[in-house]
């Protein structure tokens, strides 16, 4: 199995632009430019959804980045529950002092 590459955000929108010349087909410009042609279209599809600011990013976040985010969704989940189970208290009892 090929080790992922990594490709500059140069290379990526010289590659889409060959595409879109449609000069060549896509699986002979793939194999030219040492790629998948199922990761030229994947790249096209970006630049459809993305425009220029498409790949801006490192990837994918990192693992400690992944695993923090259900955490804090469940730190914030019980914290709203104890929030309404306060206001609800204070209600009940700011009624029995009228």
């Amino acid at each position: 199995m090929g080790r992922r590459g990594r490709y500059s955000k140069e290379f990526k929108l010289e590659a889409v632009r060959l595409l879109n010349l449609g000069e060549k087909p896509a699986s002979d410009l793939a194999m030219e430019l040492g790629i998948k042609r199922t990761l030229l279209y994947r790249w096209k599809d970006q630049i459809a959804k993305s425009g220029e600011s498409a790949f801006s990013g490192p990837g994918r976040p990192k693992n400690n980045e992944l695993s923090e985010l259900p955490l804090l969704k469940k730190e914030n989940a019980i914290l709203r529950e104890e929030r309404d189970i306060l206001k609800k208290a204070a209600a009940y009892f700011a009624r029995d002092l009228r």
